[in-house]
């Protein structure tokens, strides 16, 4: 099991996440409700995993997840939050998120994406999957892609697996596995079908046949 932190400005809701993870076998290293505290104990800790909030007495957690993207930590983060807007799932999701779901889900929802981001895998809610496919898109997402992410999205569309794809770009398939996720948030994807109708609609790939 993993050894966690908590980092939230509800004490009632640490108490909560603190009884299940624990029920679950999982430990708690630390927990707090300020963004100062949490993060020079994260530092200290370096738990596997942080759940986190996005807003902690005006501040984001956002940058906590900068943070651990500029150091390279490994510890990983999922975000629980109440926020249901896409643009923020996007954003986290950048910055290095391995998870986002919404405060009010079931507790399995939370140890499933424990289990999936300990794996190396990234995890979206059934709520942030689902609000994700409601969204309209935000502009034309192709065009912030970088090169490496179009290659990706093109073979990914096109079938081919993390094994294949990282075979031929020279990348692990956990790799593949992370642009995967973070590019399904980007484009407001939520799972492959939809991927592969965004790449028909935007031209990336051609329908079979043709």
């Amino acid at each position: 099991m993993s050894r966690c932190y908590l980092l939230d400005d509800h004490s009632l809701l640490r108490d909560g996440l603190r009884l299940v993870l624990e029920k679950n076998g999982h430990k708690i290293l630390g927990e707090a409700g300020d963004l100062t505290r949490g993060s020079m104990e994260i530092r200290e800790m370096e738990p596997e995993i942080v759940v986190l909030d996005l807003h902690l007495n005006g501040r984001s957690g956002l940058e906590l997840l900068e943070e651990l993207r500029k150091r390279r930590s490994q510890t990983r983060a999922i975000v629980l939050t109440m926020s249901a807007q896409p643009r923020n799932v996007a954003e986290c999701m950048r910055q290095g998120a391995r998870g986002y779901l919404l405060k009010g889900g079931p507790n399995h929802e939370l140890l499933l994406a424990i289990q999936q981001v300990m794996a190396g895998h990234t995890f979206l809610g059934e709520g942030v999957s689902n609000l994700m496919a409601a969204a309209p898109p935000e502009g034309d997402g192709v065009a912030a892609l970088s090169a490496r992410e179009r290659q990706i999205v093109v073979l990914v569309a096109e079938g081919q697996s993390s094994t294949e794809i990282g075979r031929l770009l020279h990348l692990s398939p956990k790799t593949v596995d992370t642009y995967r996720s973070r590019l399904m948030a980007k484009l407001g994807t939520p799972d492959l079908p939809a991927l592969v109708r965004y790449a028909l609609t935007k031209g990336l790939i051609e329908p079979e046949g043709q």
